[in-house]
Order: structure tokens, then C-alpha cells, then sequence
């Protein structure tokens, strides 16, 4: 990618808001007021009935929305729990966004930059091949729609993971192939994967995938992100990125979204 346009972009951010609070602080309003225009008519033991119910009734909405909201929290941290990642090195990480945002159960893609040395390793310095960073993307998926088995079948078939340190023009470290798993079924299907393609010779040449453990992963810079989606006119993006597409696009129909 040394060389390459790079455009950068901006994300908007939304937040919702919930009023439950100054809803219920105007119901206990009007009933302060009707309780007021009654004060003439009624004597203080009724008075202090009143503000027993009132309180009990402030009391019984506030641990409602408590305890709603601690389910709203427990649903979101459920889903959370229900993703899995895993982060794929297989040159540009222009390209390999590209495929696995398409992908049925694929809920997220960030490129970025894992396997090296160097702390916060910018563009620049993974460019460099000191760093000994590979550009990656990691998946966060959803195993109930998506196998591991299949991402790792889209990955072996959307690069060509024979070539070491390089992908058509993209030669260095930096674009090595490589598998990072986060867990034990990740590295035996990996490993399963390339085994059953090196023994059926699909590829001419061996495979030299790295499949290591992952290891920390940095966020690549904003203009870095969602690439093909926002710069898809762009000569690499028509040059190199689309032909892939086109193939992918033709031949995984089925595990598209």
C-alpha cells in the first residue's frame, strides 16, 4: 500500500436518551397538586395517607426502571458475549475488509495491525517492515451464523497464501500470511485448513500461512477504515480490490448478507 491514496473520514456517533425520570417527577407533580386543592376538605391524618401512597408509589417506579435497566445491561452484555473474534493477515487489509464485511454473521471488521514489536506502531512505521507488525483485520462474529470453518475457507480462497511476504505488488513483512486465532478451535481448524491444502496440492506451490496466537492488537487509522466502501473509485480500490471482489461476490453467493 506504499503510496496509495489514503482518504480520510469521520464517523457520527448516536446516543438515545431516556426521560423515564422527569416523567415520573411530573406525575408526582400533579398529584402534589391535586393533593393541595383537597387540603381544604380533608383532615391531616388523610394528608399523610396520601404522602405514605405517594412516597410507596415513587419508591415502586424507581427500583421498576432500576431493575429495567439492569436488564437492558445484562441483554447487551449476553450478546457481546455471544461474538468471537478473529484476526486475518493476508496482505492489504484494504482487500481483506473488503470480503469479510459482506459475510452472513460477520458483525464487525477493523483493520489494524498485530504480531510486532513496537508499541502504537503507526502506518508510517509498519510500512517500514521494522516494526515486524503484519496489517491484519479482526473479526468479531457470530459462531451460531457464521463457522469458523467458513471464514477460514473465504480466507484461504480470497489471497494467495503461498507467496511469502507479499500479495501481487505488496511485498514486505507487513503483508505476510498469517491466521492470529483467540481459540483452541481457531488454531485446529487452522492448522486442519492448511494441512488438507497442502496434502491435496491445491495450491502449486506450499502453504507458508503464519498461524500463531493473537497477540495485541492496534486499531489502524481512521482513513484506514471501511476503505473500499467510502474510496471505491480510487485506482488501487478498481485496479487491485474489485477483480477480488467480482471473484469473491461470484463464488461464496451464499455467505453473503
Amino acid at each position: 500500500m506504499n503510496g496509495r491514496t489514503k482518504v480520510r473520514s469521520s464517523k457520527a456517533a448516536f446516543q438515545d436518551c431516556f426521560k423515564f425520570e422527569r416523567k415520573l417527577g411530573n406525575l408526582g407533580s400533579e398529584i402534589s397538586a391535586k393533593n393541595e386543592i383537597k387540603m381544604k376538605k380533608i383532615s391531616k391524618i388523610t394528608v399523610i395517607v396520601l404522602s405514605i401512597i405517594t412516597s410507596a408509589f415513587h419508591f415502586s417506579c424507581g427500583s421498576a426502571a432500576e431493575s429495567s435497566a439492569s436488564k437492558t445491561s445484562k441483554q447487551t452484555t449476553n450478546m457481546d458475549q455471544k461474538l468471537e473474534k478473529i484476526t486475518f493477515g493476508a496482505g492489504c487489509f484494504w482487500c481483506v475488509e473488503a470480503v469479510f464485511q459482506r459475510v452472513k454473521g460477520v458483525k464487525s471488521v477493523t483493520s489494524g495491525y498485530m504480531g510486532g514489536k513496537m508499541k502504537n506502531p503507526t502506518y508510517r512505521e509498519v510500512c517500514s517492515g521494522l516494526t515486524g507488525h503484519a496489517e491484519v483485520c479482526q473479526l468479531s462474529y457470530d459462531p451460531k451464523e457464521v463457522s469458523v470453518a467458513t471464514l477460514l475457507e473465504i480466507f484461504w480462497q480470497t489471497h494467495d497464501p503461498t507467496t511469502l511476504n507479499r500479495q501481487g505488488a505488496d511485498t514486505g513483512t507487513q503483508y505476510r500470511s498469517a491466521v492470529f486465532f483467540h481459540t483452541a478451535e481457531q488454531q485446529n481448524e487452522a492448522e486442519a485448513w492448511k494441512k488438507k491444502l497442502n496434502d491435496s496440492h491445491v495450491f502449486p506451490n506450499p502453504i507458508v500461512t503464519e498461524i500463531t496466537p493473537a497477540s495485541e492488537f492496534y486499531v489502524a487509522e481512521d482513513y484506514h477504515q471501511n476503505y473500499f466502501n467510502e474510496n471505491g473509485t480510487e485506482p488501487y480500490c478498481q485496479i487491485v480490490i474489485k477483480p477480488k471482489m467480482d471473484k469473491f461476490l461470484k463464488a461464496f453467493k451464499s455467505k453473503l448478507n
